[in-house]
């Protein structure tokens, strides 16, 4: 089945994930039937729907118009073979029991059209077993979305033991046309790919605890400011419902052994009923106590330790098994649980032979099976690391950042943390110098353009959480600040023209970098503002100074002190930016902007950038620099080009000589 010859998907289940799945199918333009078994289930998630949609149209997200015709495709039903008798793709998103899931799929394969794909939303269950229910296991695969769906990009797409290509080929597809990023599960493995490593690392936190290793305060501390995970262990746990990941680990246990043993805290949680945020009590109290209270400064390094090593066993294991590959786990991960970094990455930094020292060392002295390395750990420890190195690669390996090479003198850096809407950390600094020494370094490369990866933000500011640390201490917090000032400072002393492409976001640490660029093209949807103020901070990466300088001081004033957001045509209003353009046509305005820059006079762009840079704050000394510039480009080549295609109609073509 291909894309275009899908128009209705059925959506069985009107839960949280149930009604998520069927407003993004139907924002997408599908016509989409919602079935519970009871009209009030199905009422509810289709009023959930209504709601969900208005605010996205209240915030600007999309428009009245758009959120009333998405509300129109959705049809809730009660009757199952009117629900599901039209439909290309049905994606079942029922409780997780499989008695349950059954019943569902025998109702389901005696209505359903023989087309049909069936796609398992289930978080864990197997896909080989649930397709045995039906009499289609070619067809059928697991869909496994994050909630919310509406703001969560990952969809596990799962091969159950029978499943197509075509058919996987088609549920990515179709993932992909809902404004989903689709990653691969080759093998019908427990947990798949995120719940696999998030939910051993959460039983993980529990022995740690429950061994009297470390407490609740360190492990978190350690997981949220050590290693700049966007949430402690704990705090996730509580947040997702400890009962969820209790059940995905029971059954792993069942499945795997008892390498997957749940720990005796986790269960005492699930058996006293203390779930998490959703009860009022987890492991914070949020009834009568104060909820969530992570200490910046209580990291461990045995808890480091440990996590790592957690993280380097399951990575292991599922490489191994074909389960998926590096690339897949991290990008997963990223984007479904919000990792700054992959946990294969994460691991390789740490260093992997000291995840399999930690390893052995647990090993040895509890004995648990939860320790024991996995054959390939040991593998990948004698070749340094999961990824293979390439030691005979010029080409530079960047983490959060890309840079690529379209073509007429351009070279094009791409803030690169979509799922984290291209927030700034340390690793991100640390590139863009990189990114500008290389591009500077490169004699074919005349002009840059930056941009953000995604449709959401050219980048919303700061990463606040894996800069956490850094804000500990004065001291630290100082050198923070300076190091952002210097990185974004390069672009502004640049010799080459700088060009910045705004989509979506464009926010504090953001905003600051965009004010480095020469000139700034956005579209229509973009949103500017520093809202640090808002947080009892200041622009600490040059916002104080630069602004002032493109849109003048009152105006800069009244960005950094309301901390209020603005529109892309009151900041071309403003002056900050230098045009406006329809979203559809941002990217391909913004290259050739930095295109034809590309093609003006090298050394004459550079002395008009130095005299400008020199004239800021001393009128005179870039007087100075002018006239002494003026003088020295009399006696180029360029300027001879210059004149002679003036003369004679034509396009010059500077050499920089």
């Amino acid at each position: 089945m291909d894309l275009e010859d899908i128009n209705t998907v059925a959506v069985l289940g009107a839960g949280n994930m149930g009604h998520g799945i069927a407003e993004v199918a139907a924002m997408a333009g599908y016509d989409v039937t919602l079935r519970d078994i009871e009209e009030e289930f199905v009422q509810n998630g289709y009023d959930q729907i209504e709601w969900s949609l208005g605010k996205l149209a209240e915030n600007d997200q999309l428009s009245e118009a758009e959120a009333d015709a998405a509300l129109e495709r959705v049809t809730p039903l009660v009757d199952m073979a009117e629900a599901v008798s039209d439909a290309d793709i049905v994606i079942e998103a029922v409780p997780e029991q499989m008695a349950i899931k059954k019943e569902v799929y025998a109702e389901l394969e005696n209505v359903a059209p023989d087309r049909a794909i069936f796609a398992t939303n289930t978080s864990s269950l197997s896909i080989t077993d649930l397709a045995e229910f039906t009499e289609r296991p070619e067809r059928f695969c697991g869909m496994h979305f994050f909630n919310p769906p509406v703001r969560m990009d990952l969809v596990e797409v799962i091969s159950g033991a029978e499943s197509s290509e075509e058919t996987l080929e088609t549920i990515e597809a179709l993932a992909e046309d809902i404004g989903k990023t689709p990653v691969r599960v080759h093998k019908d493995s427990p947990g798949f790919i995120v719940n696999r490593v998030l939910v051993p690392l959460m039983n993980e936190a529990c022995w740690l605890v429950h061994d009297d290793e470390a407490t609740i305060a360190e492990v978190d501390s350690t997981a949220k400011y050590g290693m700049g995970l966007p949430m402690g262990s704990f705090e996730l746990a509580d947040l997702t419902g400890i009962d969820v990941g209790y059940h995905v680990l029971d059954y792993m246990h069942d499945v795997l052994g008892e390498a997957y043993e749940p720990s005796p805290l986790f269960e005492r949680k699930v058996e006293n009923e203390e779930l998490g945020k959703k009860t009022g009590k987890g492991f914070y109290d949020y009834e009568d106590g104060e909820g969530v209270q992570i200490p910046s400064d209580e990291q461990s390094d045995l808890v480091e330790k440990r996590l790592i090593a957690v993280l380097a066993n399951e990575s292991a294991k599922l490489i191994s098994n074909d389960v998926a590959p590096p690339e897949s786990i991290d990008e997963a991960t990223k984007l479904g649980a919000g990792f700054p970094d992959g946990p294969v990455k994460m691991v390789d930094e740490f260093g992997i032979e000291n995840a399999l020292e930690a390893l052995e060392e647990a090993y040895e002295t509890t004995g648990h099976e939860r320790y024991a390395p996995a054959e390939y750990l040991a593998k990948r420890a004698d070749e340094g690391g999961f990824y293979e190195s390439d030691e005979d690669s010029d080409e530079v390996d960047f983490e959060a950042i890309r840079v690529e090479y379209p073509g007429d003198m351009v070279g094009h850096i791409v803030l690169d943390r979509p799922h984290r809407m291209n927030t700034i950390s340390n690793v991100l600094l640390e590139e863009l110098s990189a990114a500008i020494d290389l591009l500077k370094d490169d004699g074919e490369v005349r002009a840059i353009l930056v941009t953000g990866e995604g449709e959401k933000a050219f980048s919303a500011g700061a990463d606040v959480q894996s800069m956490a640390g850094d804000g500990a201490d004065p001291i630290e917090t100082t050198e923070l600040s300076k190091r952002g000032q210097s990185a974004f400072g390069q672009f502004e002393t640049c010799e080459m023209p700088v060009v910045a492409g705004i989509d979506g976001f464009c926010l504090g640490g953001g905003m600051e970098l965009s004010m480095c660029a020469d000139l700034r093209v956005a579209s229509e949807r973009s949103e500017f503002g520093q809202p640090e103020l808002d947080l009892g901070l200041i622009p600490g990466w040059g916002g104080t100074q630069r602004l002032a300088n493109i849109v003048g001081e009152g105006r800069a004033k009244e960005i950094i002190l309301t901390a209020d957001r603005f529109d892309a045509e009151t900041m071309g209003d403003y002056g900050f930016v230098n045009e406006v353009v329809d979203t559809d046509e941002l990217e391909e305005r913004a290259l050739e902007l930095a295109t034809d820059l590309a093609g003006g006079p090298p050394i004459a762009q550079k002395f008009t950038k130095r005299a400008m840079l020199a004239g800021r704050d001393d009128t005179e000394a870039g007087l100075e620099y002018e006239a002494s510039a003026f003088g020295h480009l009399m006696a180029t080549d360029d300027l001879m080009e210059g004149i002679m295609a003036f003369m004679g109609d034509g396009e010059p073509n500077f050499q920089g000589e």
